[in-house]
C-alpha cells in the first residue's frame, strides 16, 4: 500500500471534550456493523493498527496505520539486564526470647 495513500477507518469516531479532565484524552465510538467489517478486511496476523490524526479543520479522525516493515528488516535486539542478587540475611540468635 502506498504510504499516503489515507484509509479512513470506517466505523469509528474519535472526539476530544476539552472540559474533560486532564487524565482523559477523548472518546472512541465504534459503529459495531462498520468497525467490525473494516478490521476484518485490513487485519494483519491478528492486529489493525490506527492512528488519530488531527485534521486542518482542528477535527480528529482516525486513519488505517499502513506501515509495514521493510522486508529482510531484522526486529531490534533488546538486551536483557543482569538480575539482581536478592540476599536474605539471617535471622540473628535472640537467646531465649519467646518471639
Amino acid at each position: 500500500m502506498a504510504q499516503d495513500e489515507k484509509i479512513f477507518a470506517d466505523g469509528f469516531s474519535f472526539k476530544r471534550n476539552e472540559k474533560a479532565p486532564d487524565f482523559v484524552v477523548g472518546r472512541l465510538s465504534l459503529k459495531v456493523d462498520e468497525a467490525v467489517a473494516f478490521i476484518k478486511e485490513y487485519q494483519r496476523n491478528g492486529w489493525v493498527n490506527l492512528n488519530v490524526k488531527t485534521a486542518r479543520s482542528g477535527n480528529h479522525y482516525v486513519e488505517l496505520d499502513t506501515y509495514e516493515a521493510p522486508t529482510g528488516a531484522k526486529p531490534t535486539e533488546v538486551k536483557a539486564k543482569p538480575q539482581q542478587k536478592v540476599v536474605v540475611p539471617e535471622p540473628e540468635d535472640d537467646g531465649d526470647l519467646p518471639f
